[in-house]
């Protein structure tokens, strides 16, 4: 879903800053985007999705490259409590817990301007469930630990991830302002992914690659060796979840087999 709301003067692009007027919006997607043109007073944005046995219990978003033109706010209890100013970094991501009786609810207060004709405010977002509390969900979402998942977590994982592949780390690189590792790694086999996040190169005959991220106080390294990676993507990138040897995952997956533990069916080589 991508929401575009136009907030425009009758009489040209000149707003009255005496004006106290809050547009409301109520969107029923669990993940989306709002893009907000020619800003001016204030926006609401209720996210109330349409799935009556889901219970989301935080909700990320993420402002669009240079957000500008206004400050977001999240809502509680009908207080308002600032989330990002103009100017925030745009790669950050903001979340807040969202399990009151109370819907989620955004409120962007547009900056006092003059011509607001060439601006545009905007941000992506997504409910996170109960449920989606496994490795592999960026810092700012859950406490992420630094170890190897135990069987049942890995079994878990590659029927419920939005990507499992086989393949091998060929580098990686520490970004220290976000304390993270981007993860480069060729890929053998796709099993399943919810995106195109690992995509083939040469026109789409070479080999697959693709790039993911973890806590840089894992201490991810390259080398030799191949893995079962799996993991969740939020806002167009994936992150690391259960990553083991895919010897040492064959052998988990047969055992479970055998004793009908396996929670999916899984294609092994």
């Amino acid at each position: 879903l991508i929401g575009q709301i136009l907030s425009r003067e009758s009489n040209g692009l000149l707003r009255d800053p005496q004006s106290r007027v809050v547009q409301q919006v109520r969107l029923r997607c669990t993940e989306g985007a709002v893009e907000w043109m020619y800003p001016s007073q204030a926006l609401r944005v209720v996210l109330e999705p349409n799935l009556s046995s889901a219970r989301h219990s935080t909700v990320c978003i993420k402002p669009f490259g240079g957000f500008g033109g206004a400050s977001a706010y999240i809502e509680r209890a009908g207080q308002l409590h600032l989330l990002v100013t103009e100017g925030g970094r745009p790669e950050q991501v903001y979340c807040f817990r969202a399990d009151g009786p109370q819907k989620p609810a955004i409120f962007l207060q547009a900056t006092l301007q003059r011509d607001i004709g060439r601006r545009t405010v905007g941000f992506r977002y997504e409910l996170l469930s109960n449920g989606s509390t496994a490795p592999g969900f960026p810092p700012t979402m859950v406490q992420a630990e630094c170890r190897p998942c135990n069987d049942t977590e890995l079994l878990l994982a590659v029927c419920s991830s939005d990507f499992v592949v086989r393949g091998s780390i060929s580098d990686v690189s520490h970004d220290s302002r976000r304390q993270m590792s981007l993860v480069e790694v060729s890929v053998e086999r796709v099993f399943r992914q919810r995106s195109s996040v690992f995509e083939r190169q040469t026109g789409g005959e070479g080999p697959w690659r693709g790039r993911m991220l973890t806590l840089r106080r894992c201490r991810v390294k390259a080398g030799g060796g191949h893995f079962l990676f799996t993991g969740a993507e939020h806002f167009g990138e994936a992150w690391l979840g259960c990553a083991p040897r895919y010897t040492d995952f064959v052998s988990v997956y047969r055992a479970a087999l055998r004793t009908g533990q396996n929670h999916c069916e899984f294609a092994l080589d």
